[in-house]
């Protein structure tokens, strides 16, 4: 599932693209930035707390820092997202230029918007598709165990390593909770605190207690910090909405 960001000056298209892209099953989380400037801070504040982001939806001509320019910048990232352009002009030249996986013209159409999202989709699937099957090897007094993806209900930070917290045990690897999430954010894990990172597929309850909101995952409660409260809830929803729903 995509974890998208829209940016638009004129608050009526964004709220309109925003709206629409959340309608997507596809789409798991939508974020929005009224100008170049904010998007450009908030993907780096994204990058800085390991959160994964797979395309951003961006107008073009915007007071300060355009669309073109900021994608530029974008392009200089270590693992840029994909674009997809949404303009009123046509500048599909300079979009596809800068690698633009679509090019949609407003005012937007909802099943033009579909097919952008499908090739937004298309562009990402291999990482995701390699994450599936994924395991992590964790050395255990000479011999070398292998934790399957799924087999992990919880991940922990513990200074320069993350303690992977299974039914039975719990293993301690050396790496970074971010990385963690960059390996397996496509996959169900939801990170729910600075130092947690939760496997959907384990959460049974999500509740208010105490007037913060936690998980239960098994039988540990884990606490949602409030920067992420809105795209766990939002992110379970969809995972786990009836078909047809």
């Amino acid at each position: 599932m995509l974890r998208v960001l829209a940016v638009d000056d004129e608050v009526p298209a964004l709220s309109e693209l925003a709206y629409l892209l959340r309608q997507d099953s596809r789409v798991e989380h939508v974020s929005t930035a009224s100008d170049g400037g904010a998007a450009l801070h908030d993907m780096v504040q994204m990058i800085a707390d390991g959160e994964r982001l797979d395309g951003v939806f961006l107008d073009i001509r915007m007071p300060g820092l355009d669309g073109l320019d900021l994608a530029r910048l974008i392009g200089g990232f270590p693992a840029p997202p994909r674009l997809v352009f949404v303009s009123a002009h046509d500048c599909a030249v300079q979009a596809f230029e800068l690698e633009a996986v679509d090019y949609l013209l407003k005012p937007v159409r909802p099943e033009r918007l579909a097919e952008a999202v499908r090739r937004l989709s298309a562009a990402v699937a291999p990482a995701s598709a390699e994450e599936d099957e994924d395991v992590i090897p964790v050395e255990l007094g000479g011999r070398t165990k292998f934790v399957a993806q799924q087999d992990v209900r919880y991940a922990e930070a513990q200074g320069d390593y993350v303690r992977l917290h299974t039914v039975d045990a719990a293993y301690l690897v050396r790496m970074s909770l971010a990385a963690l999430e960059r390996r397996w954010g496509g996959s169900g894990f939801i990170r729910a605190h600075r130092s947690t990172l939760v496997n959907a597929r384990h959460v049974s309850e999500l509740r208010f207690d105490a007037g913060r909101v936690v998980l239960q995952v098994g039988t540990e409660t884990l606490p949602v910090s409030r920067r992420h409260t809105r795209q766990v809830r939002e992110q379970l929803v969809r995972q786990f909405r009836a078909p047809g729903a």
